[in-house]
């Protein structure tokens, strides 16, 4: 079992999803506040998930395009660890959003081919880490979490500026093998631990944690 694995389990919603979290050996338990997710929970919710979580278990607040009076809401309400700018945030309000709140901020970057990594690198210049996520397409109204996977083989072997997650269509069958052709160390799942939408499953979470640590690492020379 790999110790160096880090794992997030994102759009946590009830108490007992946090505790398989942790049970599962996850490094870090995601809320989102985003209204049109299935997995929206209030700040009352989140901070008392937050508050109950266990020690070493990394908070993470997700947020779309959000303007300075939801953080400041959020900042006040939740103590999180860390800030997830999952939407079509500029490198500056990057900037702004981890100078102002002083929290380290991930942020997400969707792939869809080789040409969307030079956005990777752009963020990777403002962010504290990345998370590596399949382009939604046109049509979905959720900009993460849809269950939809990217070609791996774009990422193989690359370094980035900032530790980096991957994340898209995972799930316990084929994390193993994502970690095993990316050589990803962090890894990020939320509909792919789901018994049904926005409805996390215990089992599969800690399936997942198992496979994702158990996951053979690409050699580096």
């Amino acid at each position: 079992m790999r110790s160096d694995m880090r794992v997030k389990i994102c759009g946590l919603s009830r108490p007992e999803d946090v505790d398989a979290a942790a049970r599962a050996g996850a490094a870090y338990c995601g809320f989102v506040f985003f209204e049109k997710s299935p997995r929206h929970v209030s700040l009352e919710t989140a901070r008392q998930l937050a508050v109950d979580a266990p020690l070493g278990l990394a908070k993470v607040g997700l947020v779309v395009n959000p303007d300075d009076a939801l953080l400041d809401e959020i900042a006040a309400k939740v103590p999180l660890d860390i800030l997830q700018l999952h939407g079509s945030e500029s490198p500056e309000r990057v900037a702004e959003v981890r100078a102002r709140y002083g929290l380290p901020v991930m942020k997400a970057v969707g792939v869809a081919d080789e040409a969307d990594l030079a956005e990777v690198e752009l963020y990777g210049q403002v962010a504290d880490q990345l998370l590596i996520d399949a382009k939604p397409p046109k049509e979905a109204t959720l900009p993460g979490g849809n269950g939809l996977a990217f070609d791996w083989r774009l990422v193989a072997g690359r370094r980035f500026p900032r530790p980096w997650m991957l994340a898209g269509g995972l799930t316990p069958a084929n994390v193993a093998e994502a970690v095993a052709l990316t050589g990803a160390q962090q890894i990020d799942v939320s509909s792919g631990v789901e018994a049904a939408r926005g409805v996390k499953d215990a089992g599969l979470i800690r399936d997942f944690v198992a496979a994702a640590r158990d996951a053979a690492p690409v050699p580096r020379f």
